[in-house]
């Protein structure tokens, strides 16, 4: 039976240190309804999320719209790549996708933040078989998720996200079968399907 995932990573968010409680942007809220309207197509089940408000504020109104509670889940905030803001972060950042067994002070590696990524997406998936299921969340863990599952999606692939971008990703048990880029497809005409058994 099909598991759908749908890692929606969240709309643009004006910087603060604060990761925990940083709002989107009035940018962002534009385009978190833009999200909310692609996903009302879906026919979701259930809306789970990063307690980052980012996050959160990126997936609400799909919540409101099928009228069921955001689901908080501490494995889907974003990566700690430091203890403290790094000076340089595209250096910092570029060194631990290099180095999957690299952390900054106070940070985690890839590695770990990754097994962290997976292992929540496996009791989702656990709890929600033949289920359609939104996932707010962030950049980075994205992709370390998605690169657990198929190496194609790297630090490269990770660059070019986009702020917010949604991905469906569909299951086969545990086992990812297909991955569809849903953002920028407003009409699902033209979306960027990787069929991973090919």
């Amino acid at each position: 039976m099909q598991t759908n995932l749908y890692f929606v990573r969240h709309a643009h968010s004006t910087y603060t240190p604060d990761e925990l409680g940083r709002p989107l942007s009035e940018r962002g809220f534009l385009d978190a309804n833009t999200v909310t309207e692609l996903l009302k197509k879906e026919a979701i089940d259930y809306v789970y999320s990063s307690p980052y408000k980012r996050a959160i504020q990126t997936v609400e109104g799909v919540a409101k719209y099928i009228d069921k509670e955001i689901i908080l889940v501490e494995g889907f905030k974003e990566r700690i790549l430091a203890e403290k803001p790094v000076e340089d972060f595209i250096e910092a950042i570029t060194k631990v996708w290099n180095d999957y067994d690299f952390s900054w002070k106070g940070g985690e590696s890839n590695r770990i933040a990754q097994k962290r990524g997976v292992n929540t997406t496996y009791q989702v998936l656990e709890g929600n078989t033949g289920k359609n299921v939104v996932i707010g969340t962030h950049g980075n863990i994205m992709v370390l998720i998605l690169n657990y599952f198929d190496n194609q999606y790297g630090f490269d692939f990770w660059k070019q996200l986009e702020m917010p971008d949604i991905y469906k990703l569909s299951f086969n048990g545990k086992k990812l079968i297909d991955v569809q880029r849903i953002w920028g497809n407003p009409n699902y005409e033209d979306y960027w399907v990787v069929n991973i058994e090919d």
